[in-house]
């Protein structure tokens, strides 16, 4: 713990004291002081959004250019036809009745469910045990798709899903604290720019209001943000 907090307090001394660009965002939190595992770079957006509205919900899916890192467990809901293929992709799991039979007995060893469109009415009875966790596929997350084998493929190598949580913030692993600098810039700015896209068309005023990025274990640091209002 001595050392832990020895950590903190000359992590506190880098903070800087405004928001950066970018590419100066991503040096200052390569300077901090870092445990020896390799830390998750992580960005949080606050949106100027009421996700009390159902049309003012930014949620998504997107493949950064550089990855993230880290491989995901993935199951997918298909026919008997497609099992094999989705297997193939990357799948841990995959079946229909039986593999819905397997989750209702507790099996959850998986970080993402994809599934086809005719598999939805198989799967509708998963939903108190999936919804809770973010796990029911979903086709605003692009987790509902005919190619579910594709789409193993993508989640499989680490494809990234946001929505914006009940303070109108949206979170992100855009990466590694090993990733060489120029890569966390390109997926950071990558996934700004998606969020920037992304903008509710019912939305007045300012969106994005916030972002800050952070490691595992490291204080925050502010990014410059577009300043975008819309009357």
């Amino acid at each position: 713990m001595a050392r832990l907090h020895k950590r903190q307090k000359a992590n506190e001394g880098l903070v800087p004291t405004e928001a950066l660009e970018i590419d100066q965002a991503i040096g200052a939190l390569k300077k901090f002081q870092a445990p020896k595992f390799d830390q998750t770079v992580e960005v949080c957006m606050h949106l100027g959004v009421d996700p009390r509205q159902a049309d003012q919900i930014v949620r998504g899916s997107i493949s950064l250019p550089k990855g993230i890192g880290k491989a995901k467990r993935v199951i997918a809901f298909c026919t008997d036809d497609q099992i094999q293929a989705c297997k193939d992709a990357g799948a841990v799991e995959a079946g229909g009745e039986d593999l819905v039979e397997k989750i209702e007995k507790g099996w959850m060893d998986f970080d993402v469910a994809i599934a086809s469109p005719d598999m939805m009415r198989v799967i509708s009875k998963l939903g108190r045990a999936l919804g809770p966790r973010g796990l029911m596929p979903s086709p605003k997350a692009g987790t509902v798709t005919k190619d579910v084998a594709s789409a193993v493929t993508e989640y499989a190598a680490g494809k990234v899903e946001y929505r914006t949580d009940k303070g109108g913030n949206v979170h992100a692993v855009v990466g590694k604290m090993s990733f060489p600098e120029a890569d966390l810039v390109e997926n950071l700015t990558y996934f700004i720019e998606a969020i920037e896209k992304a903008r509710p068309t019912s939305l007045k005023g300012n969106y994005i209001k916030k972002i800050a990025i952070s490691g595992t274990m490291t204080p925050g640091v502010q990014v410059k943000r577009a300043e975008v209002v819309v009357a």
